[in-house]
């Protein structure tokens, strides 16, 4: 089918596109100057909360959060 030239070098490398997106944010984040900088590594901060199910029913959910070490 597909031949292995058109695999993307991401793909390639063994990443998987999220892998490789963070990669690249990250490395803009870190280029650029101040206010900007503070500015994007405070978008950066990701905040979820999971829930276990018992009976068919939520349990109390834990709030996570998936912020860097500064």
């Amino acid at each position: 089918m597909a031949s292995n030239a058109a695999v993307p070098f991401w793909r390639a490398a063994g990443m998987t596109y999220i892998t490789y997106s963070n990669i690249c944010a990250n490395l803009v984040r870190n280029c650029l100057k101040e206010p900007f900088k503070a500015e994007s590594m405070s978008r950066e901060k990701v905040h979820f909360s999971l829930s276990k199910w018992a009976d068919g029913k939520p349990q109390k959910p834990v709030l996570r959060s998936d912020a860097p070490e500064v």
